[in-house]
């Protein structure tokens, strides 16, 4: 009997995987961070005006990874199904609290009084303090996180596979970026609900659509311009396996 990782497939998956959950829980790390849209491109502020709110264009940094996240979820969908897609997104949704979890332990652990004032050559004045905001991102903001995260995974691969019922294997495209479509819908205003709307900081329905529907567009244009990039992994793929075995592959995740 052949050992399963001498099977492309399964290499693959583990591949695919391995990149979804990393990204996954980088994006969830990283996203404490908000940066101005304008200033980073060096531009003037756009001063958008929506539902009575106006100002720059501010994202999380987390924005940055979330389309590989959509792309990983888009592949292993094509090749993998309802399946794969779901043990990758639990699996992440796990890893997630499990980093936060050490984060927070991290955070506990009594600080050395030298490493305190370590960075003040860098203008931090608290290394212990600066360590714990970056990293203890409030109990809210963790929790809406993972539950729009996870709603978001499981919505996805509900319309992705609704669409290809339709469609078979024409218009990769269409369930690609209909499945994002309706998926991102639901998670860029769940998240933000819970975190900041249900949370302490208790932010007006105004505030909140506005920032939900920035973000949401920010991540259709994303979905739209990784099109390109969805086909060229379908390709690659496709050679990599061989055509027979990527059809075989393909056939069993739209059963």
């Amino acid at each position: 009997m052949s050992s399963p990782l001498r099977d492309r497939a399964t290499l693959l998956f583990v591949a695919l995987a391995a990149f979804f959950c990393v990204n996954a829980v980088l994006a969830e790390f990283i996203g404490v961070k908000i940066f101005a849209l304008e200033d980073t491109l060096g531009i003037a502020p756009l001063q958008w005006n929506l539902f009575g709110q106006s100002g720059s264009l501010s994202f999380t940094a987390g924005t940055l990874l979330w389309p590989v996240v959509f792309l990983m979820t888009d592949v292993v969908n094509e090749f993998y199904g309802r399946r794969g897609v779901r043990m990758i997104s639990w699996t992440a949704a796990v890893l997630i609290a499990y980093g936060f979890l050490f984060a927070f332990a991290a955070i506990a652990l009594a600080p050395a009084e030298w490493w305190v004032k370590a960075a003040q050559p860098q203008g931090v004045v608290d290394y212990q303090a600066a360590f714990a905001a970056v990293f203890g991102q409030g109990l809210w903001t963790i929790a809406g996180s993972l539950v729009a995260f996870v709603l978001g995974q499981l919505i996805d691969v509900a319309v992705f596979h609704r669409i290809r019922r339709f469609t078979g294997e024409k218009w990769v495209w269409l369930r690609a970026t209909g499945s994002t479509a309706v998926s991102q819908l639901v998670d860029s205003f769940v998240v933000l609900y819970i975190a900041f709307v249900l949370g302490p900081q208790k932010w007006p329905l105004s505030l909140f659509f506005a920032v939900s529907t920035v973000n949401y567009l920010y991540k259709m244009l994303a979905a739209l311009a990784l099109i390109p990039l969805i086909y060229l992994m379908r390709a690659a793929i496709t050679r990599y396996l061989g055509a027979p075995r990527a059809a075989e592959l393909r056939q069993a995740a739209a059963a």
